[in-house]
């Protein structure tokens, strides 16, 4: 409970932060209702006003909670107002480029680290690539996609492995070259082999690394999935649910989609944290 309490004091301030906006940011609209109507109102009806309009600028939180529990739980889940289904589409390109990314990091990681020649000439490529505004960077793979035509999950996959193989490139070279130059002569006086070198040091003192790489790298790979959806029109996934949503003025339905996504998000970064405590601690490596 001690340790809880100050996340739920800032959540409380958050909340009420929220609350306070959401009054001041659709006060105009109540405002010129009554206007037109030729009414004045109290201070208790306008705030009842803003907290409870239909297409507000800012949504409540109620409203935001109202609108994520209908789609998570008030609809069939193959129903495609539902967010699990909206949500499922979006995590499967999600994973699908998470592991392209994981796959990718690790092994320049693995060159770069034996190789000299790939640290120079790899690596300020790989930090380069992340200059690029993924906005700019997502409409290009559609259409090359699209016009080779391969579409749906690969062209949303190939953002995502965009954004998740750095993390996992920077955590997975960082860990690689943990052991110090002791633990390196020490394995070398044992007739060690390059391969021994790796597999018995130089990975098993990578794993925290990596796995703290590996939670950034998740997360930022559901965002790429979620920016790859916007530019192709989709009508399937969570970013699908936030393009319609600004189409038709849906602020609660942008907001549902949005936490939606962060709790997706969550769920994914605590799925590998269990695994990583579970894999360290087989390994004694746990603390």
């Amino acid at each position: 409970m001690t340790r809880a309490l100050p996340v739920l004091t800032v959540l409380l301030a958050i909340i009420v932060v929220w609350y306070g906006a959401a009054v001041w940011m659709n006060a105009q609209w109540a405002q010129d209702q009554a206007a037109r109507a030729d009414t004045t109102l109290t201070t208790d009806e306008l705030i009842r006003q803003t907290l409870t309009q239909e297409r507000p600028v800012l949504p409540a939180p109620h409203q935001v909670a109202m609108g994520l529990w209908d789609g998570l739980f008030g609809q069939k889940f193959t129903s495609k107002r539902s967010l699990v289904w909206h949500g499922w589409i979006t995590l499967s390109a999600t994973m699908a480029g998470f592991a392209i990314g994981t796959l990718a990091g690790i092994t320049l990681a693995v060159g770069i680290v034996h190789s000299r020649t790939m640290d120079q000439s790899v690596m300020p490529w790989a930090v380069a690539s992340q200059s690029i505004p993924i906005l700019a960077i997502a409409p290009m793979v559609i259409v090359v996609f699209a016009s080779a035509g391969v579409t749906g999950l690969l062209p949303k996959a190939i953002i995502a492995a965009w954004l998740s193989f750095f993390p996992v490139l920077v955590g997975m070279v960082k860990g690689l070259r943990t052991p110090d130059r002791m633990q390196l002569d020490l394995m070398q006086s044992w007739n060690a082999s390059a391969a021994q070198v790796f597999w018995r040091l130089r990975l098993p003192s990578s794993l925290p690394y990596l796995f703290a790489s590996l939670k950034v790298a998740v997360a930022a790979s559901l965002v790429g999935t979620i920016v790859g959806e916007l530019p192709a029109g989709a009508t399937a996934g969570l970013g699908a649910r936030l393009l319609s949503g600004s189409y038709y003025g849906q602020t609660v339905q942008i907001w549902s989609a949005l936490f939606a996504a962060a709790i997706l998000a969550a769920l994914l970064v605590m799925l590998i944290g269990v695994v990583e405590k579970l894999t360290l601690h087989r390994m004694g490596l746990a603390r």
